[in-house]
């Protein structure tokens, strides 16, 4: 990792690796792009990195992709993501936000996550979602509470075979 993460952050889940942890709140400048989820981070990045340069934030990592509704393909008419730049510290604030872009104050949250190693591609994300779901179906004791996230650990220039990313799903305890 080339930038530091957010305050609070846990460190990344080793590949492979599933655990449950915990994320404290943060604030995130958010761009939410409608269709093709796989060119979601490419068509977020330029409005993004205008917001943190223009308010002279520093770059943080990993850069946080949800995705909201989803068809049953990644390029479907139907699919949202919502692709944000994290502030280093949640009391950071912008003196400007530009159309496009909003800042958004997101909960401390429990999630289950899957450490990746390799290419952040489409086949890759569904691959480790499912390894996530498969871990919920023997663990009832937690329900899911939220969409499911990627967070991208490295720059576009990091070669394909070792950049870092994790598959998250936000989860709570069963109230019994």
């Amino acid at each position: 990792m080339s930038a530091s993460l957010p305050k609070g952050f846990p460190q990344p889940t080793q590949v492979g690796a599933i655990e449950v942890k915990q994320y404290p709140s943060y604030r995130a400048v958010t761009y939410t792009h409608d269709g093709d989820l796989q060119a979601a981070n490419r068509v977020a990045f330029n409005p993004l990195f205008e917001h943190i340069s223009s308010n002279q934030i520093a770059m943080t990592t990993p850069v946080e992709a949800r995705y909201t509704v989803t068809s049953n393909t990644p390029n479907g008419d139907n699919n949202q993501a919502e692709v944000s730049f994290l502030y280093g510290d949640p009391n950071i604030a912008p003196s400007s936000v530009k159309p496009g872009v909003k800042v958004i104050d997101n909960q401390p949250m429990t999630v289950v996550s899957i450490g990746v190693q390799g290419a952040y591609t489409w086949e890759s994300y569904e691959t480790n979602l499912q390894k996530l779901k498969d871990w919920l179906e023997q663990h009832p004791e937690y329900e899911v509470v939220g969409p499911p996230r990627r967070l991208f650990y490295n720059s576009p220039m990091t070669p394909e075979s070792i950049k870092m990313s994790e598959v998250q799903i936000a989860i709570a305890l069963v109230k019994k």
